[in-house]
């Protein structure tokens, strides 16, 4: 109790010096009121921790709420009117609140959502906080949307949407067991840089007749012998290696952006097509 009477005291001692240090300031002007300003600015930092802890407890730069807290801090001593009220803390609070909820509303979103859900997202955290207290526990997202009167989706989405302020690093462990959120990100793809050969090989293929596509299905895909393709399409093993050669010095061509490209309307297999892109390019 001793240290809590000492808090307050002292505390009330600070206020009647801040009153008074405000109540001198419409007499003074340029380097002399900066300097009067500046004191009162320094004597009530601790009220902007405060009050950066308080909304923002989470929030991932709370050296830039800092900052932004102390220009509300300054907009407060300077725009204070004694003759307005008798409490500088009453109109500090506000206005250094305000200037970081504007900063973290405009600018403190990793990934910024609508401003439909940002203002939603700041009801429901104020209401979360009394409702909290009311009923002793956490409330539930359908609490906080009937306290608010919106849907529970609405509000739901609202909250989720608040973990765009803080980013979670992708080398963190969920639990203590756990690999770091990084080793469950998908790999490089070994045949993602063969697509553009796959899509141009098709269109190539696409301009083949259908008896020259099927030498090419029969020599890449059934890996027959000229002999056996000869008695298969009915040529001689001598046209069949010098439709081969032809077919090969086309597609060749057609790989290397001479023709426009054309899809065809049944085209080859999978395994065609690569292993006819890896005899092209040989």
């Amino acid at each position: 109790m001793d240290s809590d009477s000492g808090r307050r005291d002292d505390w009330r001692r600070r206020q009647r010096w801040t009153q008074a240090r405000l109540g001198e300031l419409p007499g003074m002007h340029g380097r002399r009121r900066r300097k009067a300003e500046e004191a009162i600015v320094l004597r009530h930092l601790d009220l902007v921790d405060g009050i950066v802890r308080r909304m923002a407890s989470g929030y991932r730069e709370q050296g830039d709420l800092r900052q932004v807290g102390c220009v509300g801090l300054v907009h407060a001593v300077r725009r204070y009117d004694p003759n307005r009220g008798d409490s500088f803390l009453a109109f500090a609070v506000p206005t250094i609140s305000g200037e970081i909820k504007r900063y973290l509303r405009d600018c403190g979103w990793f990934v910024r959502p609508p401003r439909r859900l940002q203002e939603v997202a700041a009801r429901a955290s104020d209401a979360t906080s009394d409702l909290a207290q009311r009923l002793g526990r956490e409330p539930r997202v359908g609490e906080v949307a009937e306290a608010l009167g919106l849907s529970p989706q609405l509000v739901s989405e609202a909250l989720g949407a608040r973990e765009n302020m803080r980013p979670v690093s992708l080398d963190l462990a969920l639990d203590e067991d756990d690999d770091p959120l990084i080793t469950s990100l998908g790999a490089l793809d070994e045949h993602l840089e063969r697509a553009d050969l796959r899509l141009a090989l098709r269109s190539a293929l696409a301009r083949l007749t259908s008896r020259e596509r099927r030498i090419v299905y029969l020599r890449f895909i059934e890996e027959r012998t000229q002999r056996e393709i000869s008695a298969e399409v009915g040529v001689t093993q001598m046209q069949v290696s010098r439709l081969l050669a032809a077919i090969l010095r086309r597609l060749r061509s057609d790989l290397d952006g001479g023709a426009q490209p054309v899809l065809p309307p049944d085209p080859p297999s999978g395994p065609l097509r690569m292993r006819t892109a890896t005899a092209v390019a040989a």
